[in-house]
């Protein structure tokens, strides 16, 4: 499900409010806690009006009639053919218009061809330098800064060929996974199980199949954000350079709303709650997590989830709305974790000892990317959703649980 609209006209007040949203200056709640234990201010997040989800929800989620109003035609501008081949080492500055950056979306956009592996593997060889340094992919550049690019090899697209049988099946996959579409943007379903971006031994992923959707210019869909690999649903992609920085922004500036569903062990109380932690990667020999961490760990970041039960099953199990705010790695998996509620069939964070799953519930994570409203590009706002996977909805039938109830989770705060 899928919607395209605009808002309409708000008093000034409004906006301003909004603004000042969008810019990240609003101050954060007093009911925060640095233990992260939930319901230290006891949030509402509004009474409910009725059981099912009606036609007209407040909060910034709520539902709008989708009025589509005709736009005008994008001004597309020459573009200058992209520079040669470099056959040897040489050294670039980063012009204003690829401030903020980072490493990867830099070097796609100067060498359109360039592949996701070639530009993993010369980052973690350590060929290309930033100002004299070492980079990471996911680093972000600064105007003026030097960057060294060594040799490349560009995986060039086939001029007026067709599809090979594997890359039409691999575009026919991709085509049953979109939720939206418009010549800047869309929104897939994407599955669980399936990756985002490779690594190691990762022989199929997101970014790797998008591949087949390069243009005429060589350019591909860009990432705009990241699921894990076995949490489903909607994943942004951005069709264009222009539409990937305008989205891009979106999410550093947190105007992008998302809302995810998940069933949790054991019913949370207070029902409705807001967890504030820091966290920080542990390494180990075999693999990472995320861990609550003391304000000024090494590598600490805050991070603020809004969570809220939707449905019980018994004690046993809960259907659980969640609101991230920010968006750390594992934050939804190591919050709820953290508040001894953690999501059924999770392989790292399921910390429940001599639990037993009920019977007919499969052992695989019960996690969705359910719904996200963003800014579109060009105007307006998209508001896509995303349906239960198919082990989800599975355990949502054996438990009875109404897929169609009002989500209290859409009246969160929004920080």
């Amino acid at each position: 499900m899928s919607r395209r609209f605009r808002k309409p006209l708000e008093k000034k007040s409004l906006r301003e409010d909004r603004k000042g949203d969008k810019r990240g200056a609003a101050k954060r709640g007093s009911g925060k806690s640095a233990s992260g234990k939930p319901g230290s201010g006891k949030p509402s997040f509004g009474a409910r009006t009725s059981e099912k989800r009606g036609p007209a929800s407040a909060g910034k989620f709520a539902s709008r009639p989708p009025v589509r109003e005709s736009r005008p035609e994008p001004v597309r501008e020459e573009k200058a053919a992209p520079p040669p081949l470099p056959t040897k080492v040489q050294t670039v500055v980063v012009t204003a218009d690829e401030d903020n950056m980072r490493v990867d979306r830099f070097l796609e956009h100067r060498f359109p061809g360039l592949s996701f592996s070639h530009i993993q593997r010369i980052v973690r060889k350590g060929e290309l330098r930033v100002n004299g340094k070492r980079a990471d992919s996911k680093d972000r550049l600064e105007e003026g800064q030097s960057v060294r690019i060594p040799p490349l090899k560009l995986d060039t697209p086939k001029a007026g060929g067709e599809l090979s049988e594997a890359a039409t099946k691999t575009l026919e996959e991709l085509r049953k996974m979109i939720l939206f579409e418009d010549e800047d943007l869309m929104v897939l379903n994407k599955p669980a199980g399936l990756a985002v971006q490779g690594g190691s031994g990762m022989t199929k992923h997101v970014d790797q199949m998008l591949e087949v959707m390069r243009d005429a210019k060589g350019q591909k869909p860009r990432l705009v954000h990241r699921l894990d690999r076995e949490t489903s649903g909607c994943l942004l992609i951005a069709k264009t350079r222009f539409a990937a920085s305008a989205l891009t922004g979106s999410f550093r500036h947190r105007s992008a709303r998302k809302i995810y569903w998940a069933l949790v062990a054991g019913v949370p109380k207070p029902k409705q709650g807001r967890i504030s932690t820091y966290l920080a990667k542990e390494e180990s020999e075999e693999d990472s997590i995320m861990r609550v961490a003391a304000h000024g760990d090494e590598g600490a970041a805050h991070a603020v989830t809004y969570y809220a039960v939707v449905e019980a099953s018994a004690q046993k199990l809960a259907w659980v709305s969640l609101k991230p705010v920010t968006g750390r790695t594992h934050q939804l998996r190591a919050h709820m974790a953290h508040i001894d509620h953690a999501i059924v069939g999770d392989p790292k964070y399921f910390n429940k000892e001599n639990w037993q799953l009920p019977g007919g519930i499969q052992k695989r994570l019960h996690l969705l990317a359910r719904r996200i409203v963003i800014p579109h590009p060009r105007g307006g706002f998209i508001d896509v959703t995303a349906p239960l996977p198919p082990h989800m909805q599975q355990s949502w039938n054996l438990l009875g649980l109404e897929g169609d109830r009002f989500d209290p989770i859409e009246n969160a705060p929004e920080e």
